[in-house]
């Protein structure tokens, strides 16, 4: 579990592939110490399991899904990432809880200056609407940031200087792809109530006859899901 407070960025040192797998050589531009094999290390926001580490660079193994699914498989070498270590215990939730399972790529539309900060429009997949909510949490390469905006298949947030400074984010361009990570506990929520959502004409009627999934349809009508 990760919190989207980007601790640093490291540079691509070396790619292998195996197969329509790769590994990746990485080295931290800022003190990442006591590095542990096995432990989890978000990389542009997809969670990967450190392999190997030495004393300022460290290996992690990404799946054919991972790349498919994610811009990893596009990053080269000299490349800069944004890093972040697994949440702690006891460690303050400085941005929103985030998993490191990209759910989807999104596409920067424009960046506008707005004051000190840049205003970012971004393009993702129509079907991730339900779970982007205005004034709600996303992470963008790994960063959590706030919805300021949203359509039917865009949303729009604001970059702050420091921020800018920290991450990959001052290098986003029109065109530039990131990986998209709706909010944790928006996505769980659509999921339990999808059989009850409307779905055209017939909606009230399907409604009431869900499959209740271990709900009674006493409990639904109490809670106002049907």
């Amino acid at each position: 579990m990760f919190t989207g407070i980007i601790q640093g960025q490291g540079e691509v040192l070396a790619l292998r592939d195996s197969g329509t797998e790769r590994r990746f050589t990485l080295r931290p531009r800022f003190s990442l110490p006591a590095i542990v094999d096995g432990e989890s290390i978000a990389i542009n926001g997809a969670c990967l399991s450190v392999e190997t580490h030495g004393e300022a660079v460290f290996t992690v193994y990404a799946s054919a899904e991972t790349l498919s699914r994610t811009t990893l498989g596009s990053l080269k070498t000299g490349d800069s990432v944004n890093m972040e270590r697994a949440l702690a215990l006891g460690d303050r939730l400085g941005g929103h809880l985030v998993s490191g399972h990209v759910d989807c790529l999104a596409t920067v539309r424009s960046v506008t200056g707005a004051g000190q900060s840049l205003c970012c429009r971004l393009q993702f997949p129509q079907e991730y609407a339900p779970e982007v909510l205005a004034k709600g949490s996303v992470a963008l390469d790994g960063i959590s940031l706030t919805v300021n905006d949203r359509g039917p298949d865009f949303l729009e947030v604001n970059i702050i200087p420091d921020t800018q400074k920290r991450t990959t984010m001052r290098h986003w361009r029109p065109g530039t792809l990131v990986n998209m990570e709706t909010d944790l506990i928006g996505k769980y929520v659509r999921s339990l109530l999808g059989p009850w959502q409307p779905e055209g004409a017939g909606a009230a009627a399907n409604a009431k006859n869900a499959p209740a999934a271990g709900l009674s349809r006493e409990i639904l009508l109490r809670n106002g899901f049907i």
